[in-house]
């Protein structure tokens, strides 16, 4: 696989993982699963939200096993004797999620996938982050950080981290903000604020934030008055966060701009591929106080 090879050299490129649940086609970014496995039945845990169908350990490590039959409303089939576990890592979190069965990987372009329009995300309610079609399929992508934090809150951003920092001094140093994920861009502009960040401006995904960027170059007045630091998720349609990085890092008026990488999927091999493309700071998104603290060093602000 050579996942690592793509997204070291900022290529807009992803691997997506192609799986059923019932005779529904879906995808995941390859980027978070740690391992495949054969189905093996779970134990039930007692009071557990349905959503989990039990624990397994595959080797010396407890995983939950959460039920994506259950979570996508799809008649679960009386016979389990093909299913996989598709373990995935993000959110410093190992999960199992229960699947029909493992299709096959894809390369594709994150220009080539599609976020879904109020039609098929009403309200953020939904459960798809992309749609993309391959071999003239579509292929639904899952948002599987919603799926695990509506079950258990904890996984998402912890708020409490910023509620020490309300009453701090107002600070208009303009922050850009590349986020696909309405929610999740709403709770961030919220943290930043309670913290004294008051001159935000958001964008859906990483070529929204570009162009931004090149229509600041191109205005009259001081760049640095218009963006004095930048934070990006990884995974966003149209262009992700590590070519965003390399982008900004490899032009010559834009390269001095901090960049803070903020995202579900910053572990240990992720955070090396970020410190390569010259990502000034990577945080998991859990990590919202550090975000704050992060910021505050990379822009010089004194607390």
């Amino acid at each position: 696989m050579e996942t690592g090879i793509l997204l070291e050299s900022g290529t807009n490129e992803l691997e997506i993982l192609e799986f059923k649940v019932g005779d529904n086609l879906y995808g995941i970014n390859v980027a978070k699963i740690r391992e495949i496995l054969s189905y093996q039945t779970p134990t039930p845990v007692p009071n557990a939200d349905p959503r989990i169908e039990g624990i397994f350990m595959p080797r010396e490590e407890i995983i939950s096993v959460i039920n994506l039959f259950e979570c996508l409303k799809i008649n679960k089939p009386e016979s389990t004797q093909n299913d996989m576990y598709i373990v995935t890592n993000f959110n410093k979190l190992n999960t199992a999620f229960h699947v029909s069965s493992v299709q096959g990987i894809h390369r594709v372009s994150w220009n080539a996938i599609i976020k879904p329009d109020s039609t098929v995300n009403a309200a953020g309610a939904g459960m798809a982050t992309g749609i993309v079609r391959i071999e003239g399929k579509l292929i639904i992508i899952l948002d599987f950080e919603k799926i695990v934090s509506e079950i258990n809150p904890e996984t998402g951003l912890k708020m409490s981290d910023v509620e020490h920092m309300h009453g701090r001094a107002r600070n208009e140093s303009p922050i850009l903000i590349a986020e696909d994920s309405a929610l999740l861009s709403k709770m961030i502009v919220n943290c930043l604020q309670q913290a004294g960040y008051i001159n935000i401006t958001t964008t859906d995904n990483g070529q929204e934030c570009w162009d931004k960027l090149k229509a600041y170059q191109k205005a009259d007045g001081n760049l640095d008055d218009k963006v004095a630091c930048v934070i990006t998720d990884i995974e966003m349609p149209q262009m992700d966060g590590h070519r965003l990085t390399k982008l900004i890092k490899t032009d010559e008026t834009l390269k001095h701009i901090p960049v803070v990488i903020f995202s579900s999927l910053v572990n240990d091999e992720m955070r090396r591929k970020g410190e390569q493309l010259g990502a000034d700071a990577q945080l998991s998104k859990p990590e919202i106080g550090q975000l704050v603290e992060a910021i505050d060093d990379l822009i010089g602000v004194g607390v």
